[in-house]
């Protein structure tokens, strides 16, 4: 029988409620409503299932960290599908932006200090910042052009194309500047949709963003590319291992003759990747070499 998870059901509570606020201060139409109210159903229902299949039985406080951010993204959700209509009260947006990117580094240090680091909460955090730069640039494109998508899009686009080419259904090791560019594309947008610089100036900016976002993305696609071979030797010699009998294998790490058990485990083994001459994260979990 499923169990309903109090933390997802709650986010989506306040999520009702911010946009009832926003509905009495600034004016939420009917498009407003519509993408806010399904936006905060799809993330309970997406985070309820991602703790599902996680395990987790109730959010980390990081996780409530970032469930806080993400009701501030429903909320610039709502009030940029009603600016379509209408203007936009860019003021109240770039708060709720602000905000939400601030948090971004509340909840990491959050999770570090309370030991609560977990899978489910990198990739709630990597979703939310993702979506929130997709709807910063639908609301800045029709300002400064259609090109600006490409920021939003790249994400998804890189994720589309691991379930074509199989060689990219892998994980590069986390880079800090990776982390640097995302937030910079935040800020960014904020500025663009707060229109405080000149339009070239704005321009200029924006391009430079793309310049980097292309430049992360571009190192990552080169690094899966380059250890493609390796990394499916090893998926495959593990798979081969099923067949071993683990009380065979050394009480040493495993490598890549080790038990699938062992070499597969169902999140990450804990191990720092300075350690780790390659790691592959595979559809059903990480292997090591």
């Amino acid at each position: 029988m499923s169990t309903v998870r109090t933390g997802p059901v709650i986010g989506l509570l306040v999520q009702i409620v911010l946009l009832a606020v926003l509905a009495e201060t600034v004016g939420l139409g009917a498009a407003g409503w519509v993408a806010g109210l399904a936006y905060g159903v799809a993330l309970c229902a997406l985070l309820s299932r991602g703790m599902s299949r996680s395990g987790a039985g109730a959010l980390s406080p990081a996780d409530r960290v970032t469930l806080s951010r993400a009701i501030l993204v429903g909320g610039v959700t709502a009030l940029a599908a009603d600016s379509f209509g209408r203007s936009a009260p860019i003021t109240v947006m770039v708060v709720l932006t602000s905000v939400a990117l601030a948090l971004d580094a509340v909840d990491g240090y959050t999770a570090r200090r309370t030991g609560t680091t977990s899978e489910l909460g990198a990739r709630f955090d990597m979703e939310i910042d993702s979506f929130l730069v997709l709807v910063l640039c639908l609301h800045v494109a029709p300002a400064v052009g259609g090109w600006v998508l490409v920021i939003g899009a790249m994400r998804y686009l890189f994720g589309a194309a691991t379930w074509v080419l199989e060689w990219m259904r892998g994980s590069a090791p986390p880079r800090y500047w990776s982390k640097v560019v995302a937030a910079i594309q935040g800020v960014v947008l904020t500025v663009a949709m707060a229109d405080v610089l000149p339009p070239p100036l704005t321009t200029v900016v924006l391009v430079a963003s793309v310049a980097l976002l292309v430049e992360s993305f571009g190192r990552d696609v080169a690094w899966l590319w380059t250890t493609r071979r390796l990394r499916h030797a090893v998926i495959h010699d593990a798979q081969g291992a099923m067949v071993q009998p683990v009380s065979s294998q050394s009480h040493g790490a495993p490598g890549a003759g080790a038990g699938l058990a062992e070499l597969i485990p169902s999140t990450t083994d804990g191990l720092p990747w300075s350690d780790r001459p390659t790691v592959a994260v595979a559809r059903r979990g990480i292997a090591r070499v």
